[in-house]
């Protein structure tokens, strides 16, 4: 297990606060340091508020980056100096503990879902049934509160940027 996780928000393979929100309920002993380009007081706080213990801009310099990961790996948080978190709305706390309580596999449907694919390919990549992949959908909408995958996928991505597709594909022969 690694010692702490730096989590960039846009890299491929993450979704937004959504990667965050999974990496905390699966990995809760794990510290996170999220590293982002959007320096905003509601991306730090979205960070803050989905669990994260820190952040750092891509703006900041060594010394700063250096402070945040000791400070992190001493077992504080660390945050830009100022920084005052803003309440999360009631509708983004809903969903993140919708996102929370997602299964590893449910959350891949879901991310599959985003990409646009159909529940047969999706069973196909995944190695199951497409019954299994319907069953996933019905927890999926129960979980979020949604009917349907439009609304899911809304939901995934009011939390960031969708991934790269690539992220799930088979690897090469």
């Amino acid at each position: 297990m690694p010692d702490l996780v730096l989590l960039d928000l846009s890299m491929p393979g993450a979704n937004g606060f959504s990667s965050l929100i999974q990496l905390r309920q699966h990995h809760p002993a794990l510290p996170v340091v999220v590293v982002s380009a959007h320096e905003d007081d509601a991306s730090v706080s979205r960070a803050y508020h989905h669990g994260a213990q820190g952040f750092v801009p891509k703006s900041a310099d060594s010394s700063a980056i250096a402070d945040a990961l000791q400070s992190v790996l001493a077992g504080n948080h660390w945050f830009p100096p100022g920084f005052v978190p803003e309440p999360p709305s009631q509708q983004e706390s809903k969903l993140a503990e919708g996102l929370a309580a997602l299964t590893p596999q449910q959350y891949k449907v879901l991310v599959m879902f985003a990409d646009g694919l159909l529940n047969k390919q999706i069973a196909y990549e995944l190695g199951v049934s497409e019954a299994t992949i319907k069953a996933h959908a019905t927890a999926i909408f129960r979980k979020l509160d949604v009917r349907n995958r439009t609304q899911a996928v809304i939901a995934l991505q009011s939390l960031g940027p969708v991934p790269d597709p690539s992220w799930h594909a088979a690897p090469p022969a």
